[in-house]
């Protein structure tokens, strides 16, 4: 491996854009996203990443298990049920569950990007709009909805 290709790859584990990265490492910014596409195919610069992803994550003690993990901790904290002032029954914090819960569809391959341009909703504001309707008639609605749409995460939803 080149001197500038390890330099890509240094670049590179900062932010996981190759297009940035090839830039940084001294790439021609106009070519710079074909160039990172060019080295991310190269045998020998994916196994530098891997290499050292793998010694990030043994130094760190952060694994993808761990931040799964974490993400759905906050999740089942968020979808907690709380008490207001009015003594009305809620869940703890809606965008927070709705986030955790999208992160984890994109984990899963669940979702496909959509275009932008498109006259398409993605998931997330799919949801967002639907819980915001359900939010206007009656919190308790919005509850027993998040709380049933949880128990069948692995099914797409339908809006």
């Amino acid at each position: 491996m080149t001197p500038r290709q390890s330099r890509f790859v240094d670049e590179y584990l900062c932010d996981l854009v190759a297009t940035k990265a090839a830039i940084r490492a001294g790439y021609s910014p106009r070519r710079a996203s074909e160039i990172g596409y060019q080295l991310l195919q190269k045998t020998t610069v994916q196994e530098a990443i891997s290499k050292r992803m793998d010694a990030r994550a043994l130094r760190t003690g952060i694994t993808q298990d761990k931040v799964l993990a974490d993400l759905e901790a906050v999740k089942q904290s968020a979808m907690s049920m709380t008490t207001d002032k009015g003594g009305n029954v809620l869940m703890a914090s809606h965008a927070v569950a709705l986030r955790a819960l999208e992160l984890q569809g994109w984990h899963l391959g669940m979702w496909k990007d959509r275009p932008a341009g498109t006259d398409e909703v993605s998931i997330a504001d799919a949801i967002r709009q639907r819980v915001a309707g359900k939010a206007a008639q009656e919190p308790s609605v919005l509850v027993s909805l998040v709380s049933a749409k949880a128990a069948r995460i692995a099914e797409p939803a339908t809006v």
